[in-house]
């Protein structure tokens, strides 16, 4: 009986170890597919230098992940919580519409000069993966929320669908890139919206 429970217990030990070793395996594969999407993006990212820069043979990325959409769905989970998007309770307690606004987009201003290497690299290949425009509509829908919670807080009046349509051309990443390739900064981006905002 003693025996047994010896061997039971190195059993489980063995299974514990190879289970560890495996996540251990996948992780470095998911890191090396967000390195090479950031550098060169999705549709220069082959199988064979994603298994080059994990350490792993080709076949290993397979068996972990069967196709693309695997890919981007592992990748985008672990960027996300690696890069978080700002959260709009940090400016939810600001009552003054001008002041929320500011706060919002400094915030997603900064997010988009963190993440500007990866999310360039995404938007140009987006179209080309239906796996990944999913999650990338996805993310724009978010955007496109943080927008409309931000013209909510504005006064009601003729004014309201316009500043709604400023507020949403603002919260893209699309926009802060055009400033940024024109050498403005963020907070001379906000003070161009906010501008933009009360003509």
């Amino acid at each position: 009986m003693f025996t047994e429970m010896k061997r039971e217990k190195r059993r489980r030990y063995v299974l514990r170890a190879r289970g560890d070793q495996v996540a251990e395996t996948r992780a470095r594969i998911v890191e090396a597919i967000m390195g090479l999407h950031g550098e060169v993006g999705p549709r220069n990212t082959t199988v064979s230098a994603i298994a080059e820069r994990a350490g792993v043979e080709r076949l290993t990325v397979y068996r972990h992940f069967k196709g693309e959409a695997a890919m981007f769905a592992a990748c985008s989970e672990r960027y996300w919580e690696l890069n978080p998007p700002p959260d709009p309770t940090a400016w939810a307690v600001e009552r003054d519409p001008m002041r929320r606004t500011q706060r919002c987009l400094a915030d997603l201003y900064a997010f988009f000069s963190r993440t500007a290497p990866m999310f360039a690299k995404i938007y140009l290949d987006v179209d080309e993966y239906p796996s990944l425009k999913k999650i990338m509509d996805q993310f724009d829908a978010h955007l496109r929320h943080l927008a409309d919670d931000l013209a909510s807080v504005w006064p009601r009046d003729k004014f309201t669908q316009k500043r709604q349509t400023i507020l949403r051309h603002a919260a893209k990443f699309a926009t802060w890139q055009s400033f940024e390739s024109e050498g403005v900064d963020n907070q001379e981006k906000i003070k161009f919206m906010i501008a933009w905002l009360l003509s």
